[in-house]
């Protein structure tokens, strides 16, 4: 346990800052995870929704600060380029 008065404070803040960021990180998880498996079940017309919400989720971690804006970049080119191909 920490001694000093700030100490105590400082865990109390990381602590609910762990739980905001595991909230959004899992949040972009699962948006991806949703997209990935549309994309193996060949779903075409539920795809276009599901890739612009998942678009919408990491951005809006980026803006938080949970994700770095190039790890989002590379998550939603990852996306894009899969859905590409199954929509061409």
């Amino acid at each position: 346990m920490p001694n000093k008065k700030s100490a105590v404070r400082r865990v109390r803040s990381s602590e609910r800052n762990r739980i905001y960021n595991r909230f959004w990180t899992t949040r972009c998880k699962n948006a991806v995870k949703k997209v990935l498996e549309a994309v193996d079940q060949n779903k075409k017309d539920s795809l276009a929704k599901l890739f612009d919400d998942a678009q919408s989720v990491i951005d809006k971690a980026v803006v938080k600060g949970v994700m770095h804006k190039n790890t989002a970049g590379r998550r939603k080119a990852m996306m894009s380029r899969r859905v590409k191909e199954i929509m061409n």
